[in-house]
């Protein structure tokens, strides 16, 4: 499945694998203000994926904003090695986000991943995103990924159950669809507002990451 907005400025790209860690969906933008491309595992929980793509209907922010203050703000550790190399980490271990600094490496951009001790000494990717080089996009994944309120699952549909904590919800299919409903009905609306928006270009400028903040991540 391939779905492009209606300026043409962007490209989306399902396509499902027998491997949910594979890349099932790719996104992407060619455009003289932006050029990147995204692409994200099987496994990435939709809300984040959503955190994301939502990010492609809303007007751009004015000012760039720093992704790595939204993590630590949230409690996670950041880090920016000799190189230039970044990264920021979930107290438990298992969430990462990182930005490489290669001279080299066209467009490096953010790259996230959620990972288990395997039990051999290396590490399990439960899943893996690649965001492009974008920050509004990257800054929209990283709110969405430490977003604290509950997700809905079915309770035998949750891999690895042990490291969540499941509660009845008590929501019924109507009401969930309903909700689902009214976020395309914002979808919608915001695609309208992008439309009739005059597109603006800002520099790329860095920012001392916020002190860290007590909260509940979301993987």
């Amino acid at each position: 499945m391939i779905l492009a907005s209606p300026d043409q400025r962007y490209a989306l790209a399902l396509e499902p694998e027998p491997e949910s860690y594979s890349k099932w969906w790719r996104i992407s933008c060619t455009s003289e203000d932006e050029n990147w491309y995204a692409q994200f595992g099987g496994n990435t929980p939709v809300e984040i994926l959503a955190g994301f793509t939502d990010a492609l209907l809303a007007p751009r922010p004015e000012t760039t904003p720093d992704v790595w203050s939204i993590l630590i703000a949230a409690g996670w550790t950041y880090v920016r090695d000799e190189r230039g190399h970044e990264l920021a980490e979930h107290p438990d271990g298992i969430m990462q986000l990182r930005r490489g600094s290669n001279p080299d490496r066209w467009n490096p951009g953010w790259s996230a991943a959620a990972l288990l001790p395997d039990g051999l000494g290396g590490l399990e990717t439960l899943w893996e995103a690649h965001l492009g080089n974008a920050p509004h996009l990257a800054a929209a994944f990283a709110t969405a990924l430490v977003d604290p309120d509950p997700v809905a699952r079915a309770e035998f549909d949750v891999p690895h159950s042990g490291l969540v904590t499941q509660q009845p919800g008590g929501r019924q299919a109507y009401e969930l669809g309903k909700e689902h409903a009214g976020r395309l009905a914002r979808a919608r609306a915001n695609s309208v507002v992008r439309r009739r928006t005059p597109l603006t270009t800002q520099p790329v400028t860095g920012s001392a990451p916020a002190t860290p903040a007590a909260a509940v991540p979301r993987r």
